[in-house]
């Protein structure tokens, strides 16, 4: 029994590979979007991409690449540099990952900035991590956190969303959709929060998420 899912397993991704390697890219641009972790980023974004009907070829998200921010870089340099091979490169290419507790964030902003060719890699960072950008479709938040001991920066967004969403999970499959009817404002906050911490000379709290879920908003257009 054990052998014979395995073999239907086996198949299934097989069929979804060839399916994929058969589908046709869409005249729009095509992107990456390289994300922090396997579950909670990938699962938001491919519910933005499901939502806005955008093509799988045009619009790849992986989250299979680790968490440390120098990762994510690496990943998206070698995933350009394949699809350029192949004679059909990315672009542009958006990272996303949290400035919370990573000992990398900086020397990866670095990095995305200084990459080539120009103009084809994005930051898409939030501090101090991505729920920041989901507690904004509840309520504007310039409050800067301060790691505690046991309860980390990262943390401490947590609980305060969980304020709006009792039942949050990281890694929830449906969270775009869920919030949808207050993502307008959430983007407007974001930019609001982004202006003041620019004015401040301080990045806590910030994000840039809104600037991706632009870019797939519009890229059909």
């Amino acid at each position: 029994m054990g052998s014979e899912n395995l073999f239907h397993k086996r198949k299934a991704k097989s069929a979804k590979n060839l399916q994929r390697k058969g589908a046709r890219r869409a005249a729009y641009k095509k992107i990456l979007i390289v994300c922090e972790g396997e579950k909670t980023e990938p699962n938001y974004f491919e519910g933005a991409r499901e939502y806005y009907e955008l093509n799988t070829v045009n619009v790849e998200v992986r989250g299979d690449c680790g968490s440390d921010p120098m990762s994510i870089v690496s990943f998206a340099k070698q995933r350009y540099r394949e699809e350029k091979d192949a004679g059909d490169p990315f672009d542009q290419i958006y990272c996303v990952f949290d400035k919370d507790g990573h000992a990398t964030y900086a020397r990866a902003i670095d990095a995305l900035t200084s990459a080539t060719p120009k103009d084809t890699y994005f930051t898409i960072s939030s501090v101090p991590s991505f729920e920041y950008w989901l507690l904004l479709h509840f309520v504007y938040s310039t409050r800067p956190y301060t790691a505690l001991p046991g309860n980390s920066s990262g943390n401490q967004v947590l609980t305060e969303l969980k304020n709006y969403i009792s039942d949050y999970e990281k890694g929830r499959r449906t969270i775009f959709s869920e919030l949808i009817e207050q993502l307008e404002q959430a983007k407007n906050y974001a930019k609001r929060a982004l202006q003041e911490s620019e004015r401040n000379q301080t990045d806590n709290p910030s994000t840039r998420v809104h600037e991706l879920v632009e870019v797939l908003q519009n890229l059909k257009d």
